[in-house]
């Protein structure tokens, strides 16, 4: 089951036995048992029929005998566990998930890793439960999944905001959607969150940051990409170099993937193809006109080049700050 069928069955409280929630991205995972522990029972119930256990204390056999016993004066209990990727001999469980009690709901949280899905144990899960796997979202699609998750609020935001709040908090959904619920206050409904928006709530600047660096390369603008570097070089921690040169061989990579694009001139295959959104095709196809298969191979090498000088390898004393401003120099001349 997806999430959002598994999060419309849950608010209809139409409930599995069994809800085993693994992979990399946690957001999904906390989302779905979040909503169970504050909606299964009611409060008055929780004392005696809800139980939850983390996987680094907890013993299976403590976990089934407690998913076994029936609830007391309720109609039904709730048992979690937390951190299960830590539970020692996980495949034991499945001697409950083979006879789940009906009165039982059972969630186990296993984050950051998944099960074999060739494994019976696995199959079991999937059989006679729900097993939902979160997978890590792409980067080129966070800014549509921020605007999903702000239409949620019932507000609206720009493009470019989204793509400032992307970049600045990268694929860490709970990151990204506490400073959405945050803005949330301080933004009536109904209004459109902006750049001016983001820079005044949470601190980015709209100006200076690494998709403006990324569109002042892109156009050959000198000056607004040494204005960059430079308030770069004043501010190391919050813009770190290695971050910024990882962003820049990503944009690089793709134009120079664009040169050899069979077709290019239907803005969603070139967008499917590099692995961005459509919105950005303009920018990368006037990129490509100013940049050479040939240049673009010369960039790359020097990305790794000052990256690895970055680290200390092959630089005594240069500064974070001056190594950038090098690395854009070659790059624009």
């Amino acid at each position: 089951m997806t999430f959002e069928e598994i999060y419309s069955s849950i608010k209809k409280q139409e409930y599995a036995p069994i809800y085993f929630l693994m992979g990399e991205e946690s957001f999904y995972i906390d989302k779905i048992t979040d909503y169970i522990l504050e909606n299964a029972l009611p409060e008055a119930e929780r004392d005696f029929n809800q139980s939850i256990f983390y996987g680094k204390d907890a013993d299976i056999a403590n976990i089934i005998d407690t998913a076994r016993r029936f609830p007391m004066m309720a109609s039904r209990q709730l048992v979690v566990v937390k951190e299960a990727q830590h539970l020692k001999n996980i495949e034991l469980l499945d001697s409950y998930i083979k006879n789940p009690l009906q009165s039982t709901i059972l969630v186990i949280n296993y984050k950051y890793k998944s099960l074999d899905k060739r494994k019976a144990f696995t199959k079991n899960i999937a059989q006679l439960g729900i097993l939902f796997e979160s997978k890590k979202i792409y980067e080129n699609q966070l800014p549509d999944w921020i605007t999903k998750y702000t239409n949620g609020l019932k507000l609206k935001i720009d493009t470019k905001a989204s793509i400032l709040l992307s970049e600045f908090l990268g694929n860490d959904l709970n990151k990204i959607s506490n400073e959405l619920d945050k803005l949330s206050i301080n933004i009536p409904q109904g209004n459109t969150i902006t750049a001016d928006d983001i820079e005044k709530n949470i601190g980015i600047s709209k100006d200076f940051n690494n998709f403006e660096l990324q569109n002042a390369l892109g156009k050959k603008d000198v000056l607004k990409a040494n204005q960059i570097i430079n308030y770069f070089s004043t501010n190391e921690k919050k813009h770190p170099i290695y971050v910024t040169i990882a962003l820049l061989h990503s944009y690089f990579s793709k134009i120079l993937k664009f040169h050899f694009l069979k077709n290019k001139t239907n803005d969603n295959s070139v967008a499917s193809a590099l692995g961005i959104n459509p919105f950005f095709v303009k920018d990368y196809k006037s990129a490509a006109k100013l940049y050479h298969p040939k240049k673009l191979v010369s960039i790359i090498n020097l990305l790794r080049e000052y990256d690895l000088k970055s680290k200390g390898i092959g630089n005594v004393s240069s500064k974070n700050g001056d190594l950038l401003k090098e690395l854009i120099f070659k790059t624009l001349h």
